[in-house]
């Protein structure tokens, strides 16, 4: 294997550089889906190396439950500096699998007690309003064969005017109808498994409410309208929705998503074509970040191929 065993775990550091280009310049429907299949990708491939440096450390430990051919000199010697590598995997494997499992269980927690607290469905079919004060609304995703429900406050729509309530429930039905949530949640786990990964889970995050605007404007007719909709609904909201749910606005701040959103709203439609290029900084990002991904996938194949031969010469029949 050699020192191939350890490329996946730095080289989700070749998809930082695309991650901002391509919430800046790409629709944000194909950057969504581009940098989902990236994150979840390359955090495959470092999780499965630290799974492969973790065979190799588990087997010198005394009475461990591998067969004994497995910690021969052999195939120590598939792992360089596998005595201390070994035993460290064993540990980060360790948090990367509680991290992930907490954050899917959190996940699926909340949102199944989210979908309890909310009154039976009624005429208006996915919509859900709430009687409180407090200004929010968000996209809660199905579960349990459930559809899928748009929550919004009475706070919040009495900030709105009825084109700009139009421009909200718009904007969390197409969360729901894009199942922007499963996005979210791969770059999460992503990110969860290689820290490298948090500026795509980031992007991701920014990326969705993006293309929540854009359908919503096309939707309402009005690219104005969905941008005074997500100006005045941020500075009315004064708390989040649990981390489960898709909230459709964050607090502003002066170089935060929100202004961010509102000036691509007052611009033209975002072209969802990914030919010709609109930038030559975005084509060198992803011709990186595609040869970083690509070279993380053969090296841990080609470090699983050599590690299961040895393991299987070295097993006693």
């Amino acid at each position: 294997m050699g020192v191939f065993v350890y490329l996946p775990l730095v080289l989700p550091l070749t998809a930082l550089p695309m991650a901002r280009l391509a919430e800046q310049h790409l629709h944000p429907r194909s950057a969504t889906r581009l940098l989902a299949a990236v994150g979840s990708t390359l955090a495959l491939c470092s999780t499965l190396c630290l799974a492969l440096l973790m065979v190799v450390g588990t087997a010198q430990l005394p009475g461990n439950p591998l067969p004994d051919g497995w910690s021969d000199p052999e195939v120590r010697a598939a792992v360089p500096y596998e005595e201390k590598a070994g035993l460290i995997a064993i540990g980060v494997l360790g948090v990367v699998l509680v991290a992930c499992g907490s954050t899917l269980l959190r996940h699926i927690r909340t949102r199944i007690r989210a979908a309890r607290a909310l009154p039976p469905p009624t005429g208006d079919g996915d919509l859900a309003v709430v009687p409180s004060p407090d200004p929010y609304a968000y996209a809660l995703p199905g579960t349990a064969g459930r559809d899928g429900r748009v929550v919004v406050s009475t706070g919040m729509l009495e900030c709105l005017d009825a084109p700009e309530r139009r421009a909200l429930v718009a904007h969390e039905r197409a969360h729901l109808a894009g199942r922007h949530h499963r996005y979210l949640l791969v770059t999460q786990l992503a990110a969860r498994a290689n820290p490298f990964l948090l500026p795509l889970r980031t992007a991701v995050a920014y990326s969705t409410e993006r293309w929540a605007d854009e359908e919503a404007a096309y939707a309402v007719g009005s690219r104005r309208t969905v941008a005074t909709a997500v100006g005045k609904a941020a500075l009315f909201t004064r708390r989040q929705p649990g981390p489960a749910v898709l909230p459709a606005f964050a607090a502003p701040s002066p170089a935060g998503p929100v202004p961010r959103r509102v000036a691509a709203l007052l611009d033209p439609e975002p072209s969802a074509g990914l030919w010709p290029p609109p930038s030559a900084h975005l084509v060198l990002a992803a011709v990186t970040a595609t040869v970083g991904t690509a070279a993380s996938a053969l090296s841990s194949l080609s470090a699983t191929v050599t590690l299961v031969g040895i393991l299987h010469a070295a097993t006693p029949l």
